[in-house]
């Protein structure tokens, strides 16, 4: 079920302690290593990492009233998922992705194409989390989505 939250923390507070633990967490790693210019917010009933107006007036191409999305974080049922767009389209980043991961953790990797999920709060490589979050800044991203479309 998609949340209705209209704030990050408002999201956040409505976790289990478990679950709460992990995304305000990985809250914090966004916060802290995403290049600046992008911002936290509400996107499709998760929070997300966007390119706001006032860097990318155009906005989503699918949803032009909605800035453009790059990061998101969500609780699923089974899982907590970290959706990044960068290791959809950029198969340099997924690859690096990929070798880090099995480098920095015994669990396997669980991934659709933009969707890594994290099963077991003991599992998550917060660091790789973190260096994941420096590789692409707000530029880099409009050039890499603006080439893909």
């Amino acid at each position: 079920m998609q949340s209705t939250a209209t704030s990050p923390d408002a999201y956040t507070n409505e976790l289990t302690e478990d679950r709460k633990l992990i995304i305000s967490r990985l809250r914090v790693i966004f916060k802290a290593n995403l290049p600046q210019g992008f911002e936290e917010t509400m996107s499709s009933g998760m929070i997300g990492y966007v390119v706001p107006f006032s860097i990318y007036p155009q906005g989503y191409h699918c949803k032009p009233k909605q800035p453009l999305p790059f990061i998101g974080i969500a609780s699923q049922k089974n899982f907590i998922a970290i959706y990044h767009l960068g290791l959809y389209i950029d198969q340099n980043l997924l690859t690096w992705f990929k070798e880090n991961y099995a480098q920095q953790t015994t669990a396997k990797l669980d991934m659709g194409k933009s969707c890594i999920r994290l099963k077991k709060g003991s599992d998550i490589p917060y660091d790789l989390i973190a260096a994941l979050a420096k590789k692409i800044t707000p530029a880099q991203w409009i050039e890499i989505y603006e080439k893909g479309r």
